[in-house]
């Protein structure tokens, strides 16, 4: 199995994931943020639907202009652009070639690239920047009266 085989194996196992514990946010309390200095809940969320939609134009073009954005007011606005934007992600990466995923790629903040490696390095880069984000979610979920739902194994709060 290729490193980009395996990427796309990883991939297959996070993404419902991630769909999870986004469905598992209370839409009431997307404000909800532990620390003043913590993001939102609405504000983590969407650095997540960010990324992803993110890898899709990088796939694409080779580059993407990293913006920090106000996260949509509506938690199913942000669910469906990380649905979407993961489902594009996978397509692509399928198509994509193993020259390509050594391809050299970058991101751009304010105009100057602020990163520059492989393809490979961006995709992986960007999902443990995701999971590290949906670990940070997952800490706000009960205090803001949610459940955390299974991850890597059983949660307390989904019995099976």
């Amino acid at each position: 199995m290729t490193n980009r085989e395996f990427c796309i194996a990883r991939r297959k196992t996070e993404v419902p994931k991630f769909v999870r514990v986004l469905k598992a946010i209370p839409r009431e309390r997307l404000d909800y943020r532990p620390h003043p200095r913590s993001r939102t809940a609405a504000e983590l969320a969407w650095v997540i639907a960010a990324e992803e939609a993110s890898l899709v134009t990088l796939l694409d073009t080779g580059a993407v202009h990293w913006r920090e954005e106000k996260p949509p007011a509506s938690m199913d606005h942000i669910l469906a652009t990380y649905e979407r934007s993961a489902d594009a992600v996978d397509e692509r990466l399928v198509r994509l070639g193993e020259a390509a995923w050594d391809r050299r790629a970058r991101l751009l903040m304010n105009g100057s690239p602020a990163w520059e490696d492989t393809i490979a390095h961006f995709v992986w880069g960007f999902l443990f920047d995701a999971v590290h984000h949906r670990g940070q979610l997952t800490v706000y979920l009960r205090p803001m009266g949610g459940k955390v739902p299974a991850i890597y194994g059983p949660s307390a709060d989904e019995r099976h």
